[in-house]
């Protein structure tokens, strides 16, 4: 086990030999350093979570006041619109009557500077008009996109940052706490009291129940095993009776390239520690059952143990083919024959096809 912190430890709760649980604690390292950023990182956060919330408070005035502001510019160039038309009215009368000699000149030049005035009034209404129209749509509203609404969506993002930064110094606070990840033995502690921990292995664990045996053996040993079998595991260190049942987990490969030997893997349940890694083993692995006709090895032709001689009824030989399905040292099971068939015991002899033997007792 090794930690990826740079602070010492304050206490090793453990000496090499003690029995350990899942999740108790080996060891625990200073974290002031890492407490006070997390302060530090968790005010951030609460400041910039008011900062959200007054940019939701002041984004929502603003839209409200840019929405009052159209209204007023609209109400203004409604009004200035009345005031024109009815000045317009005016001149158009005093003109008429000027015309008659009723009015004088001066109050229709009076009227159509009025006029003029109309129209600028008139102009400079429908620029504020358009100046609050365009800050309505860039305003936008707080759900559907806009200034207001990208402000606050950076105040929130500013949080999520902080509370990014606050929660992976929590990690790292945890992490300080240095716990077995598994039920064993401590084989080794290299870790002491106000120590770094540095890139070395501070605790070697040992995982005790269940273990592992491996068992060894060649190609043809382990050729039919299948994962999930019973197994029997024999630690003569224990004495000639010390037999413990497991579970086939796996069957590897070639251990050097090249080489005949596999390994077979059994998990052996070891509540009471009575089996240690390291002790020598042997095992049995019992193999699928099979159907066929044994013969002795010695009755097939040849090495490829795919031939054997049969005796005919006329007491001839002849070669028939046949297809081993298992084997142990002295006798294989084959298909391709019946039960009953006669053979030739030793294949190997210096006989052919058609010859004729003798059956002697």
């Amino acid at each position: 086990m090794q930690s990826t912190l740079s602070e010492p430890a304050t206490s090793v709760t453990v000496q090499e030999g003690d029995v350990v649980h899942k999740g108790e604690v080996l060891a625990v390292l200073d974290t002031s350093d890492l407490e006070a950023q997390l302060r530090a990182d968790q005010a951030t956060a609460s400041s910039n979570v008011a900062t959200t919330s007054h940019a939701v408070y002041q984004g929502s005035l603003s839209i409200a006041q840019g929405a009052d502001a159209m209204r007023a510019a609209n109400a203004a160039v409604n009004q200035a619109k009345a005031n024109q038309e009815r000045d317009a009215a005016q001149l158009t009368r005093d003109q008429n009557l000027y015309d008659k000699g009723y009015v004088s000149l001066a109050q229709v030049q009076q009227d159509r500077a009025t006029g003029r005035d109309d129209s600028a009034t008139l102009d400079n209404a429908n620029s504020q008009l358009s100046s609050a129209r365009s800050n309505v749509q860039a305003n936008g509203t707080l759900g559907s996109g806009g200034l207001q609404q990208s402000t606050v969506q950076q105040a929130q993002a500013q949080v999520a940052v902080a509370q990014a930064q606050a929660e992976q110094v929590q990690v790292q606070i945890d992490k300080a706490t240095i716990v077995s990840p598994i039920d064993g033995v401590v084989v080794n502690r290299n870790f002491n009291p106000g120590e770094y921990p540095g890139t070395r292995q501070l605790f070697t664990l040992q995982q005790v129940d269940p273990v592992y045996a491996v068992l060894h053996g060649s190609g043809a040993e382990v050729a039919n095993i299948q994962p999930g079998v019973r197994a029997s595991v024999l630690a003569a260190d224990l004495g000639n009776h010390s037999t413990f049942a497991g579970t086939v987990v796996g069957v590897l490969n070639q251990i050097n390239p090249g080489s005949t030997d596999f390994q077979v893997k059994v998990v052996v349940p070891n509540p009471f520690r009575r089996l240690r890694p390291g002790m020598a083993i042997v095992g049995t692995v019992p193999l699928p059952a099979v159907r066929g006709i044994v013969v002795p090895e010695t009755a097939f032709t040849d090495d490829n143990h795919d031939a054997v001689m049969t005796v005919q009824s006329d007491d001839t030989l002849k070669t028939t083919k046949v297809t081993e399905i298992g084997s142990d040292a002295t006798d294989s099971i084959v298909t391709g024959i019946v039960s009953g068939t006669r053979i030739l015991q030793d294949g190997q002899q210096s006989v052919g096809d058609g010859q004729k033997v003798q059956f002697t007792k």
